[in-house]
């Protein structure tokens, strides 16, 4: 295994208010990683750190070596929370242009995923429900053969069975060489198919571990855990 993110003293600061504050972390390839901690935890910023669409305050992020740029975004295949493609475009508009803009997105592969899940090609995204627009957008994330795929809450709108659907589309759609960092608030249902989490508190790593660990050692799910140590 290689590193695919490093983080060494990354703080990021909006006006007064400290987002992360001096965070190391170290993220290995071939691992399915999650970023849990309640809201205003971090969790979106540092994933925005790594698409680039944030810069530091201080301390340093690095991706495959090197900071978040136009090279390193050719190999980050990133969900955002909430859909980010124009209301007018329809499906297959949509994987026209991730076609168009990204050399490693696989068609087929998208196809495949949209007829699954009964999907309309000639859709618009202003029509579609909430929970259709987030597989639109998880299908056109997924389909690209990425080395780093950013999930930021990717199963937070949908219902239950469609969620069971969505874990298996990111486990069969990732080679094992990459990482999937997966930010969500359903630890109990994405636990699973985890391999190690991160835990986040106000900016700061609370614990960094893999999930057998967690579980021979401390005799708990990664959700009781959780629940345990971000108690109110």
């Amino acid at each position: 295994m290689s590193t695919i993110l490093e983080c060494k003293a990354l703080t990021k600061r909006y006006g007064a208010k400290e987002a992360l504050g001096g965070i190391d972390l170290t993220l290995e390839t071939g691992r399915i990683v999650g970023l849990l901690g309640p809201n205003g935890s971090g969790k979106t910023t540092l994933i925005k750190l790594a698409c680039g669409l944030l810069t530091p305050t201080a301390g340093e992020i690095r991706i495959m070596g090197e900071k978040p740029s136009k090279t390193t975004n050719a190999a980050v295949s990133y969900l955002p929370e909430r859909i980010a493609l124009p209301l007018w475009m329809t499906a297959a508009q949509a994987m026209d242009f991730y076609g168009d803009f990204f050399a490693d997105f696989r068609r087929d592969a998208a196809e495949d995923m949209l007829g699954k899940l009964n999907m309309e090609r000639t859709q618009t995204i202003r029509t579609m429900s909430k929970g259709t627009r987030e597989k639109l957008q998880l299908i056109l994330t997924m389909s690209r053969a990425a080395e780093l795929y950013l999930l930021d809450e990717p199963i937070g709108g949908v219902d239950p069975a469609t969620r069971d659907y969505i874990l298996k589309t990111i486990l069969t759609n990732y080679s094992e060489n990459s990482t999937v960092l997966i930010s969500t608030h359903l630890i109990a249902d994405v636990e699973q198919a985890l391999d190690e989490v991160v835990f986040l508190r106000e900016g700061a790593v609370m614990l960094h571990e893999s999930v057998d660990a967690i579980r021979e050692e401390k005799g708990k799910s990664v959700d009781e855990l959780f629940r345990e140590v971000f108690a109110c």
